[in-house]
């Protein structure tokens, strides 16, 4: 193999770690925010990790993370208001992104 072809299969295997990374903090993220979520609704145990499995699966509807604030904001109604959520989702991310390094 020659250097290029190093280079060029060295940079396809960091995309692919890096990709897996990210949806793996993603739905990390959606956990921790379902279970937050859940907890402002009164749920708890196996009812609080169902809502937060309900959330996961929340995000494959579109791209993005607007799917997933829908989802709470729609659960949510009056409970929390749409800055206090896009707030605890980028926080939630920060740590999601944390637990998923710690975990590799």
């Amino acid at each position: 193999m020659s250097t290029f072809d190093d280079r060029e299969s060295a940079f396809e295997n960091k995309y692919a770690h890096d990709a897996e990374m990210q949806f793996k903090a993603g739905a990390r993220r959606n956990k921790l925010l379902g279970l937050w979520a859940a907890d402002l609704m009164g749920k708890s145990g196996d009812d609080a990790m169902a809502y937060a499995n309900e959330v996961i699966k929340s995000d494959f509807e579109e791209p993005g993370d607007e799917d997933v604030y829908r989802k709470i904001s729609g659960d949510l109604g009056d409970k929390s208001d749409e800055v206090t959520i896009r707030t605890k989702m980028v926080e939630l991310m920060v740590v999601a992104k944390a637990e998923v390094l710690d975990e590799v």
